[in-house]
């Protein structure tokens, strides 16, 4: 089916350069609807002509990694929608490529063509899932695209977006990048009702939502869903020629909107996917906006529901976004370089180099220096050939986990005074290890200097964070965990430093809720015994 132009005109009136009005949509209750999800590694196809559900086939293969030594934080996902393009899948591979950082599981692409909806996904690297000849069987002007790292649900093949399903509207398909809070609640409302969940990802949740909704278009289902989420998330959806981004009223996780030469419009979670496909950065999605883009009547763009304070993800200037992206309105190599030289001002030290743990330290360590006036140098190199899964050795070797990753430059470290910066200290087994790691190389002294503010709290909304008793800051005070980690001395970036970065206006915008232990959006109680 396609929105005719009377419900267009009510629904959407204003084009992308007005002002987004505030839509209000009365709760509608949903009916029966069990999806077909489609996420396995072989081209699928769903008919868009087709009104009715589809039975449920997806694969039970499994991806499982080790635990990841490093005890750092893992990004998110990533997702891209791209909307009048003859080759809307190709550069959909691209921009997943540009956000490769984002999500390492697995990647999947969907495109909308006359055949319908093809999907291929599979589990790895963008470069494992995606061939030259599964390209060519994605034909079509709209895609859409994700990489996964699971932060709901397990690690496996059938938790692979984009997702794909039918209702008696048609199919669709969506990629999500965020969490919600509410999952466990709705999901339990849902299954009560009749619904057969089979993935454990909370992004299936919003399908069965859209399904079971009774409003007459698909967009007031989208923005019937929508109003039952709590949380985080930027989505973008596939709708026989529509292409719909979405982002949550908070607007915790990032989407941008971008444009193509031939006018082709593309959403993505940073701007860095923008740049590698040549299209022009316009703006954010805003947060609780929605935009919907049709063959028929270009761009159209509204507000699902009228916002609260917005709330956007710190971490994603402090770690996860690549520092040549433009994140929430600003450049995320300024703003870390601004965390280095604060903290050089706030924590100095006598020091004869300053280096940084690759690669999310690199930009706040050239901070530091340039305030301290200590050369930077290369003291640690990365290997770019480490996978997060390797065999170890039989016989034991100190450290392994880490040397694989990082090597020590001792023509940089021997006899120095070290200053070592980095962008968070999680559990604290990796900065022990990376401490005695420079000592074995031969710096004479080891000053650990950290980015951003102590961790004390998890994350709900979208980032794989332990639980907040695994978190080393919520134990220990400073003092207590440089002893643990045994280096020279050691500061955090003070959080009103980290505010004073964006100015009493702007820093009421984000979520500190990892430093803090404040959460804008928090979870049943039920869920929080479950996440404790």
């Amino acid at each position: 089916m396609a929105f005719s132009v009377e419900e267009i005109s009510s629904i959407l009136p204003n084009s992308l350069s007005a002002n987004p009005r505030n839509v209000s949509q009365n709760t509608i209750s949903p009916s029966f609807f069990k999806p077909s999800l489609k996420p396995y590694a072989s081209k699928t196809l769903i008919s868009l002509s087709c009104r009715r559900s589809l039975s449920p086939v997806f694969s039970a293969g499994t991806y499982v990694t080790n635990v990841d030594e490093d005890d750092k934080l893992h990004e998110e996902c990533g997702v891209v929608g791209i909307h009048g393009d003859p080759e809307a899948s190709r550069l959909s591979y691209l921009a997943l490529h540009a956000l490769q950082h984002r999500g390492q599981e697995g990647a999947g692409i969907v495109a909308a063509n006359q055949n319908g909806l093809e999907s291929i996904t599979g589990v790895g690297l963008v470069s494992d899932v995606f061939t030259e000849s599964k390209l060519n069987n994605l034909p079509g002007d709209i895609a859409i695209g994700h990489v996964r790292y699971s932060t709901s649900g397990a690690s496996m093949l059938k938790n692979v977006q984009p997702f794909i399903a039918s209702c008696k509207l048609g199919s669709l398909a969506v990629a999500h990048n965020g969490n919600f809070v509410n999952y466990k609640q709705l999901k339990t409302k849902l299954e009560e009702m009749g619904s057969i969940f089979i993935t454990s990802s909370d992004t299936e949740l919003v399908l069965h939502l859209i399904a079971k909704s009774k409003a007459k278009t698909f967009l007031l289902r989208v923005i019937d869903a929508c109003e039952k989420l709590r949380g985080a998330y930027s989505m973008v959806f596939v709708f026989e020629d529509k292409l719909i981004a979405v982002r949550d009223p908070f607007g915790f996780r990032p989407l941008v909107m971008g444009r193509r030469s031939n006018g082709a419009v593309v959403f993505a979670s940073e701007t860095c996917a923008l740049d590698l496909i040549d299209a022009t950065y316009e703006r954010e999605v805003c947060p609780g906006e929605i935009v919907v883009v049709d063959r028929n009547h270009g761009d159209s763009s509204m507000f699902m529901i009228s916002h609260p304070e917005q709330k956007q993800c710190v971490f994603e200037h402090g770690y996860f976004s690549q520092p040549n992206s433009i994140v929430f309105g600003r450049s995320v190599y300024e703003t870390r370089r601004m965390y280095g030289e604060i903290l050089a001002t706030v924590a100095p030290v006598d020091c004869d180099v300053v280096i940084a743990v690759p690669d999310s330290g690199t930009v706040a360590a050239l901070g530091y220096a340039a305030k301290a006036g200590v050369p930077f140098q290369i003291g640690l190199l990365r290997s770019h050939y480490a996978k997060r899964t390797f065999i170890e050795p039989t016989q034991e070797i100190r450290d392994f986990a880490v040397k694989v990753k990082l090597s020590p430059v001792r023509a940089v470290l021997e006899g120095k005074r070290v200053v070592v910066v980095d962008d968070s200290i999680v559990r604290g087994t990796t900065s022990l290890k990376i401490v005695r790691m420079l000592r074995d190389a031969g710096a004479k002294e080891v000053h650990m200097r950290i980015a951003l503010p102590p961790m004390i709290a998890s994350c709900y909304y979208g980032v794989d964070t332990p639980r907040s008793q695994e978190l080393i800051s919520s134990k220990m005070c400073v003092e207590a965990i440089q002893k643990h980690i045994n280096c020279d001395s050691l500061a955090f970036l003070p959080l009103d430093s980290l505010k004073g970065v964006y100015g009493p206006v702007e820093s009421h915008r984000y979520c500190y809720a990892c430093f803090t232990g404040k959460y804008p959006v928090t979870k049943t109680e039920s869920e929080e015994a479950d996440a404790s």
